[in-house]
């Protein structure tokens, strides 16, 4: 295939469009001859060769698993978006699948109590039994055991639980695969455009905060925060940047540090640092709150952070830290960046960077990971790790400078990589088949972009499958 033939990608993916760390519950110990995991049966449901063509149901009825849903890799259901047909009457039923290996797990995880849990259609276990007491009324319940057992050939020994979710796609290729596997050229140029969309897309959204606010400081400062924040804590750093504004954090990192950790409520108290250096920088950063704390206060509302399951690199009080020091002192990192000489992309974009490293050099942050850690004064630990100086670069101050009419030439075609993500990976996989060379992307962060954009415009929306993609039928009409 010619890769001309999709260049009409560069200038119209938006026309496209038009054509849209995992929780694990805690281990059991179970009796009864089974000696594997949930996991294991997650792998089960997941995976169209091990799984039951059919489900019997009370009554008579049954039930066929159109789609196993997406392998849920936060907090939640084992999977989200499942879509199943129940016989007689062809009913199609969507929502989520939750995995245990007894039906009384149900009640004793207390999933009734927890919100997430409130679209589950579908409780999967090995072992049939009684229904929970607390299952929703409308929720089917399925075992697995007997017609897996009924498979002589069928070990859950040789599953290998480690390829899933990532590594195994339904047996027969996505439609897409057809198209780009074998033309790279192709998918590179599909990427590109997807890429430019995305940056484009964010582009779009911060011009149109400038234009209504007229204040670009706090414009940059929100998007920074919520950058900071990632995945996990990126509504609640948003909502202190609105709580706390950039031009009320004071002119030291110290004051900033502590207007920012009051108004989240997340000043620790000085016992949890186990030297006196740690104590003294807590008792520092009370009596800044305290002195101003009358007229500031803290926010009305808890505002939600998460704290458990994070690396301490990517703690909310770490990332509050590097906020303090990109934003404080007479002038802030925005200035640090608008006084950054236009050049080629790469050039722009290394001392871009090198704003957001030197703006986060900390003494008391750069020898230790929190607060409850003894000081390392042999290892540097960056205060503003390289994946998320990174983040920062692609998702704001490309983005914002682009809103500006300022972003140099070429900066698109030498954005900074990021680690392959789930939705990367998954997106590639898709289009690329499951045995592809990372390669292709991998140092590309303009393509690594594009797959993320894929990813949600087209992959996470291809239910029950993808014969109906937009995505496969533009392809087909370019083959």
């Amino acid at each position: 295939m010619d890769a001309s033939a999709f260049s009409h990608f560069d200038d119209s993916y938006a026309t496209l469009l038009a054509s849209p760390d995992a929780v694990r519950e805690s281990r059991t110990d179970y009796g009864g001859g089974f000696h594997w995991t949930e996991r294991h049966l997650q792998c089960l449901w997941f995976d169209a060769r091990y799984r039951p063509i059919v489900f019997p149901l009370p009554g008579g009825e049954t039930l066929a698993v159109l789609d196993p849903g997406e392998w849920n890799l936060e907090a939640g259901p084992d999977f989200v978006n499942a879509t199943l047909l129940v016989q007689p009457g062809e009913r199609r039923v969507r929502g989520d699948v939750e995995v245990h290996v007894r039906p009384s797990d149900w009640d004793a995880h207390r999933h009734r109590d927890d919100p997430a849990y409130a679209h589950v259609v579908v409780h999967v276990t090995w072992f049939a039994g009684p229904l929970p007491r607390s299952l929703p009324p409308d929720a089917y319940s399925v075992s697995l055991a007997e017609p897996i057992l009924a498979r002589r050939g069928l070990s859950l020994d040789d599953i290998d639980v480690k390829a899933y979710p990532h590594a195994v796609l339904p047996e027969t290729p996505r439609p897409c695969e057809g198209y780009l596997k074998t033309d790279p050229d192709c998918a590179r140029t599909l990427l590109a455009s997807a890429g430019r969309h995305r940056i484009d897309t964010k582009t779009a959204r911060i011009r149109a905060r400038l234009d209504k606010t007229g204040d670009r400081r706090q414009v940059f400062y929100e998007e920074a925060m919520a950058a900071l924040g990632y995945k996990h804590n990126q509504q609640p750093f948003r909502t202190l940047a609105r709580l706390r504004p950039v031009n009320a954090l004071g002119l030291s990192r110290e004051t900033a540090y502590a207007r920012l950790l009051g108004t989240a409520r997340l000043l620790p108290q000085p016992d949890v640092s186990p030297d006196e250096e740690g104590r003294r920088f807590i008792r520092d950063l009370w009596d800044i709150w305290w002195h101003e704390a009358g007229e500031a206060g803290t926010s009305d509302e808890p505002l939600g952070w998460r704290a458990s399951g994070l690396r301490p690199q990517n703690a909310p009080v770490r990332r509050l830290a590097a906020a303090a020091a990109l934003f404080s002192g007479p002038s802030d990192v925005l200035c640090d960046l608008d006084r950054v000489a236009d050049g080629n992309g790469a050039a722009w974009l290394s001392c871009v960077r090198a704003c957001l490293e030197s703006r986060c050099r900390w003494p008391f942050w750069n020898h230790r990971l929190a607060y409850s850690s003894q000081p390392d004064e042999a290892h540097d630990i960056a205060l503003l790790g390289d994946s998320r100086a990174d983040a920062i670069v692609t998702n704001v101050v490309v983005p914002f400078a682009a809103a500006e009419g300022r972003l140099p030439s070429a900066v698109l075609d030498h954005l900074p990589t990021e680690d392959v993500s789930a939705p990367m990976r998954l997106a590639a996989n898709h289009l690329l088949g499951r045995d592809h060379n990372p390669a292709l992307y991998a140092r590309d962060g303009l393509l690594q972009q594009g797959l993320i954009q894929i990813h949600l415009d087209f992959c996470l929306t291809a239910r029950p499958g993808c014969d109906a993609c937009r995505l496969c039928v533009a392809l087909a009409r370019k083959g």
